[in-house]
């Protein structure tokens, strides 16, 4: 439990909140996917938690740029 409060001290909360919110964007965009929800949504959460233990504050923001390229590519659909 500490080793949680710590990693969310040191990215920050607004972070944090940046990641969940662009999450929560994706999988709402998701439900309107050529290939369906079922098949966007384990790939997005894949992709999420495959980056969940990124401890770098640089790689987290290539993370956030990297979705935010997606949903923009998702919005063009």
């Amino acid at each position: 439990m500490a080793a949680a409060a710590s990693y969310i001290i040191r990215i920050g909360i607004p972070r944090l909140r940046q990641v969940i919110a662009i999450y929560k964007e994706l999988l709402y965009m998701g439900r309107e996917y050529p290939l369906g929800f079922d098949y966007f949504r384990p790939r997005l959460h894949k992709a999420f938690i495959s980056k969940a233990g990124e401890r770098d504050e640089d790689k987290i923001r290539q993370g956030i740029a990297q979705a935010e390229y997606v949903k923009k590519e998702i919005e063009a659909l």
